[in-house]
């Protein structure tokens, strides 16, 4: 079953909110889940992000009144929750020291995964990599402009900033990148 559109999405919700929940994760699951690969860099993490983004809409909107479901910018309020625990995520890694493995416990396998093999042979795994080599705000905004198609106005308010700064943070992430491509290729 095909879910309707985003504008039709936001009236679904605040009639039935039980009943039109899945057309929203149906059609935005992909974007998510993608974006959230690139910016935490792990499919794990991915999926826990993309999960975690659509339990805790599906509270907040639980709570919302009807009228404010209508007025939602879905995409942009999903990516806000979603890069909050993106970020959370990153904060709570570094704040957590590698620990040591006991004794008697064997290292996990810390070979190329199927997933990151396939991302390997067509080029994706090296530029996933620069991209996740990024800042953050410029990571964020090359990855909801170009991975996950968002316009410069709903990244805007998804990051709450600005859209010139969110303009500046692409172009900057971009440059970057095709300067480290160049330098990759350059004998």
């Amino acid at each position: 079953m095909d879910a309707p559109p985003l504008d039709t999405l936001t009236a679904a919700l605040a009639a039935d909110l039980d009943g039109a929940f899945p057309d929203l994760v149906r059609l935005l699951q992909d974007d998510l889940f993608s974006g959230a690969l690139r910016l935490t860099g792990g499919w794990a993490d991915a999926e826990d992000v993309a999960q975690e983004a659509f339990v805790r809409a599906y509270r907040a909107l639980q709570g919302y009144p009807p009228e404010r479901i209508r007025a939602l910018r879905l995409r942009g309020w999903m990516w806000t929750i979603a890069l909050n625990l993106c970020r959370n995520r990153a904060r709570s890694r570094a704040r957590r020291p590698e620990t040591a493995l006991g004794e008697g416990v064997e290292p996990p396998d810390t070979g190329v995964g199927p997933e990151q093999a396939a991302l390997d042979a067509d080029g994706s795994g090296r530029l996933g990599a620069l991209v996740a080599g990024l800042p953050w705000a410029q990571r964020r905004g090359v990855v909801l402009r170009h991975v996950v198609g968002l316009s410069y106005e709903e990244i805007a308010a998804a990051v709450e900033r600005p859209v010139g700064t969110v303009k500046a943070d692409v172009h900057r992430g971009l440059a970057r990148l095709r300067a480290a491509v160049g330098t990759e290729e350059a004998p």
